[in-house]
């Protein structure tokens, strides 16, 4: 179990198929040493390391009957198509409260994957006492191109992770990590399409940014070779990759009974191959769940 990781892909609100598997995994304690993630799998990857199931559910499902994060109306007012603020700000410190003593006490890595908007390349962000600190990062890592501000984080403007690295196995693999559990957001034999709407839309905001520019072009691409290596570990054996079995979500999707439905469907599919990934990972349970320095 040492040498196991956790690979956890974004997609905005198709994150709660991911909530769903990790609520599974959580109730029966396990819990891999490694983990990192991207984007809405970076706000799954702190939950799942602060041992809270549920949050996520409770952040993107439950607040909608009370009210929306997610719009035009945020786009106007904070140029963001998310509530950022109450995302990363008051839900964590007010409303829906992160478990910061159990994250930073942890002995889990928690990797969290952002775009560096000056070299174009992933930035792989770790922190173990800054709360806001943490905090800027999971937005750094969610927040969409055009759609979003840039994050600073450490005085570097940053974006979402997925346009530079969307589902970091190689990282994991350059890290030692030999038994990895991938969670997709996108059924199988899924290929991203080349950008053209949002790649016009970056050269007129991005002048200053042209690695960034770069990166959003090549995105799709080095995407689609990430889906063939996955497929290629998959059928080695060599990676063990929960994906939906239904069609999926939209990544903006704001109805609430369409998301439980994803959520519950991510929840019932990590019961169902549970077996199978106790397997792979020659895992047993132990008490309490905290066997990840067995």
């Amino acid at each position: 179990m040492k040498q196991a990781g956790l690979i956890l892909e974004g997609g905005g609100t198709r994150g709660v198929f991911t909530a769903g598997v990790l609520d599974y995994f959580m109730e029966q304690g396990l819990y891999l040493p490694y983990v990192i993630g991207v984007s809405a799998g970076a706000c799954n990857a702190v939950n799942y390391v602060s041992h809270q199931p549920g949050r996520m559910k409770t952040c993107t499902i439950d607040f909608l009957e009370a009210g929306s994060y997610v719009g035009l109306k945020y786009l106007v007012k904070n140029h963001s198509l998310f509530n950022m603020d109450l995302i990363f700000d008051i839900f964590p410190n007010k409303i829906i409260p992160f478990d910061y003593d159990t994250f930073f006490s942890s002995r889990q890595t928690c990797i969290l994957t952002a775009t560096n908007c000056l070299t174009g390349q992933a930035a792989y962000l770790t922190e173990r006492q800054d709360r806001a600190r943490l905090m800027a990062a999971c937005r750094a890592s969610a927040s969409l191109p055009i759609v979003s501000p840039m994050v600073n984080v450490d005085g570097i403007p940053m974006l979402d992770g997925g346009v530079a690295d969307s589902v970091p196995i190689r990282k994991a693999l350059h890290d030692g990590v030999k038994k990895n559990v991938v969670i997709l957001t996108r059924q199988s034999g899924y290929r991203k399409p080349p950008a053209r709407r949002s790649l016009r839309m970056a050269r007129i905001m991005y002048q200053k940014y042209p690695y960034l520019i770069r990166a959003i072009k090549n995105r799709a691409y080095y995407y689609n070779r990430t889906m063939e290596l996955l497929e290629e570990l998959e059928e080695r054996g060599h990676v063990f990759i929960i994906r939906p079995q239904v069609p999926v979500v939209k990544n903006t999707e704001d109805d609430v009974s369409v998301l439980t439905n994803f959520y519950n469907h991510g929840y019932e599919y990590a019961k169902d191959v549970f077996p199978q990934i106790a397997e792979y990972l020659k895992w047993e349970p132990v008490k309490e769940g905290t066997n990840y320095d067995e």
